[in-house]
């Protein structure tokens, strides 16, 4: 099979349509008219970002920084390597979309791009906002260079970036493709048992501040790994040489690989330490997520049976509109921003 090689978009073509041709190696201007896109999802898939925005400056840290010291050892330790890990994750994605982006030939696809891109930037500041309200300086410094130090998390850290190192050295279609499967594992699978922590913390009424945020992440991971998922189908159409069975064993494997390594993350961060959150439901969880990413994707559950979420209570947390009402509290929020400076600390 030949390895096409990518064509970085042009900043403008005059000679081009202002619908693009293809998603990738297509024609276009590079002029944006959102009424006519080449692909019906983009516009509604844009719509959805828009109305998503959100800032870390929104959200009061006020009683996460009386109620942090009050946690048990195990989940002081648990709250920062998981904050590491997402904050790691995060910075790599804000490279990585942008690189994509680079050789999406569309004009609409490119702009989704773009907004997810700043959407791990916001991301990847909010973990800096928590981390600056409950412990000191030397501290946050600690926690983001974990993936240095913590040998579990380096492993499954580099799965990750081993897997985008490909297209970046050389980006071809083949490339891409491969990437973006170690995408969604990153964005739909690698947070997850992360965000089973946080939510965990939150139905005992502990951080729920952190909690709300991790919430607002959730839902745009959720997003992001939709989006990528229509990018590579739409490849695959476009070039379905292909979708064959070697692109079938690769995601299969990958997905088997990612879950071993999720796995040993969950065992060594949660295990059986924390109140109300089972090791060997996790591992389901973790499992279910897989075959869930697997399937959006077009191929076969890797795991048998794990069809069901088994963590049922957690639905409330990844599903619930936070822009109506608040599960964390269970009760209709009423917003108020504050001020970045004081981060809710005069309401102590």
């Amino acid at each position: 099979m030949a390895n096409n090689i990518l064509q970085t978009r042009t900043i403008m073509d005059p000679t081009a349509p202002n619908r693009s041709t293809a998603i990738i190696n297509g024609k276009s201007s590079n002029v944006l008219n959102w009424d006519d896109v080449a692909y019906s999802w983009a516009y509604p898939k844009y719509k959805k970002m828009l109305a998503n925005f959100w800032t870390p400056f929104e959200i009061n840290m006020a009683q996460d920084i009386k109620q942090y010291p009050q946690l048990s050892e195990d989940e002081k330790e648990a709250f920062l390597k998981i904050i590491g890990l997402l904050a790691l994750l995060d910075s790599i994605q804000t490279d990585y979309a942008g690189r994509v982006a680079d050789y999406i030939t569309d004009s609409s696809v490119n702009a989704l791009m773009i907004m997810l891109a700043q959407q791990e930037v916001i991301h990847n500041h909010s973990y800096s906002y928590v981390l600056s309200s409950i412990v000191p300086k030397h501290v946050q410094d600690e926690v983001f260079d974990y993936w240095r130090s913590e040998e579990i998390l380096r492993t499954r850290n580099d799965f990750v970036t081993n897997g985008y190192k490909s297209f970046a050295e050389e980006a071809s279609v083949e490339n891409l493709l491969k990437s973006i499967v170690y995408d969604v594992i990153l964005e739909g699978l690698f947070f997850y048992s992360g965000f089973a922590f946080f939510y965990n913390l939150a139905r005992n009424q502990k951080m729920v501040a952190t909690s709300t945020m991790v919430n607002y992440i959730n839902r745009d991971e959720q997003i992001h790994v939709d989006l990528f998922v229509k990018i590579f189908k739409e490849i695959l159409n476009e070039y379905p040489e292909y979708n064959n069975a070697e692109l079938a064993d690769f995601v299969q494997k990958t997905f088997v690989k990612a879950v071993e390594l999720e796995i040993d993350w969950a065992r060594s961060i949660i295990g059986n330490k924390m109140d109300g959150l089972n090791i060997t439901d996790v591992e389901s969880y973790i499992k279910f997520y897989a075959n869930v990413r697997c399937n959006q994707l077009g191929f076969e559950r890797p795991f048998e049976g794990y069809r069901t979420n088994p963590l049922k209570w957690i639905k409330a947390y990844e599903e619930v509109d936070l822009g109506k009402s608040d599960f964390f509290e269970q009760k209709s929020r009423q917003y108020t921003k504050v001020n970045h400076v004081d981060n809710g600390f005069d309401d102590l």
